[in-house]
């Protein structure tokens, strides 16, 4: 994703004539305006302890499925995945992943089941990118939009693809009913997954 300019999402326009009194006094405090109600071209820069570094981190990406939440008309500010390293470990993220394809659409509008099947695809898209697999998956967060009406459908479907991938132990999990971001989407799932720390995988947008 690019660098963030603050024009970008606040145009300044918005500065002068929309913003609420709450607003300004907010962004004045955070310093993307100035006392004068100007834009600041550029944050600041992170101040950091004496001797400690950020984690380093990376996007995780599967561009032959899932399309970069960036890339949408009104950009969506979020990675669909994040890969760090704890000592001898390496930890995947997965943000909320659901039934859409490489050009940001949604698939499999009003079926419940095959949603579901693309957005275990999907995961497991970037679990591969990543050296990953579902064996490395510790824990899921399962958003249902009705959840009284799919339960059952979500809880046959995730147990056959378990059980076809022989996952012992099951990984950790939650469901939960929400209004998910677009009305046609049906179910999203949050991933995490832990594995031995490798070589960084090359960062090849397109692989799946």
């Amino acid at each position: 994703m690019p660098a963030a300019r603050v024009d970008t999402f606040l145009p300044p326009a918005l500065t002068s004539t929309l913003l609420s009194t709450g607003e300004r006094e907010e962004l004045t405090a955070f310093r993307i305006l100035s006392p004068g109600g100007d834009v600041i071209s550029s944050p600041p820069r992170p101040r950091t302890r004496a001797g400690r570094q950020p984690v380093e981190k990376r996007a995780m990406r599967a561009a032959a499925v899932l399309n970069e939440a960036y890339d949408y008309p009104r950009p969506s500010s979020f990675s669909r995945g994040l890969r760090f390293e704890f000592g001898d470990k390496t930890l995947l993220l997965i943000s909320g992943t659901a039934s859409v394809d490489e050009s940001g659409l949604t698939r499999h509008v009003g079926d419940f089941r095959a949603q579901l099947w693309r957005t275990y695809r999907n995961i497991s898209a970037l679990l591969d990118a990543e050296g990953a697999t579902w064996h490395d998956i510790v824990r899921t967060t399962c958003y249902l939009r009705d959840i009284e009406r799919d339960y059952k459908d979500f809880n046959e479907i995730r147990t056959a693809f378990f059980e076809w991938l022989q996952l012992d132990p099951l990984p950790a999990s939650t469901g939960i009913q929400a209004r998910l971001c677009r009305e046609d989407l049906l179910v999203e799932i949050e991933a995490m997954a832990v594995l031995e720390h490798t070589a960084s995988v090359p960062d090849v947008r397109g692989r799946s």
